[in-house]
């Protein structure tokens, strides 16, 4: 039975204990990466994408290591570029196959985002994995799962709320908060399949 959301959480705290202002420095980092390269004019847009999806995985990788109790690297916010290839085109498939989904209606593509929601940690654990099959075990992982993680999700709504009363410095402690417990309730995901989630990576993904 995988963790309530108070588990997850309490758990992403103890990780973040000692570690909230780094933390909150990362989360800097990267939303200044993001927001600073589509704010460039005419490529913005180009740069964000071919810039800003590698290091939104490093991100996301950062606050995995804290959740397993590794100190905050920030080279760590950069190691997309060191695997570049398999990286950005999985990413840029996940964010295409969203996007197409929610070009049909938004719930769909709500549906499909959770669904891929498991790909970044996939990409890190399993390096062999890439672009579709990455995608697959993903979908694989979160069949049945997809309701509790967007419960966990909405369990942060106060939180945001309060954030924005902040002039949005919030955002920058809340963001690591709501990233490692992602990656706990992964850990708990992982841990209960018993890593034994069988994907066909030569069939393609179904969207």
């Amino acid at each position: 039975m995988l963790k309530q959301n108070s588990e997850l959480r309490a758990q992403a705290r103890e990780a973040l204990r000692g570690k909230w202002p780094m933390a909150a420095v990362a989360a800097l980092i990267y939303s200044v990466i993001a927001g600073g390269l589509s704010a460039i004019p005419l490529i913005g847009g180009l740069c964000s994408l071919f810039v800003g999806l590698p290091v939104a995985y490093g991100f996301t990788i950062v606050m995995l290591g804290v959740c397993r109790g590794k100190e905050i690297d920030f080279g760590t916010l950069f190691e997309g570029f060191q695997d570049y290839g398999r990286i950005f085109v999985t990413k840029l498939l996940q964010m295409v196959y969203t996007v197409l989904w929610s070009l049909l209606l938004l719930i769909p593509g709500i549906i499909k985002a959770y669904s891929y929601a498991m790909t970044d940690f996939i990409l890190k654990d399993e390096p062999e994995m890439k672009n579709n099959a990455a995608i697959e075990k993903s979908m694989a992982m979160m069949e049945g799962n997809k309701m509790k993680l967007f419960m966990l999700d909405l369990s942060f709504i106060g939180w945001a709320i309060l954030c924005i009363f902040t002039f949005g410095i919030g955002f920058l402690f809340l963001q690591p908060y709501v990233a490692i417990s992602r990656a706990a309730f992964y850990e708990d995901l992982k841990a209960q399949q018993g890593g034994n989630v069988e994907v066909d990576v030569e069939v393609n993904v179904e969207i």
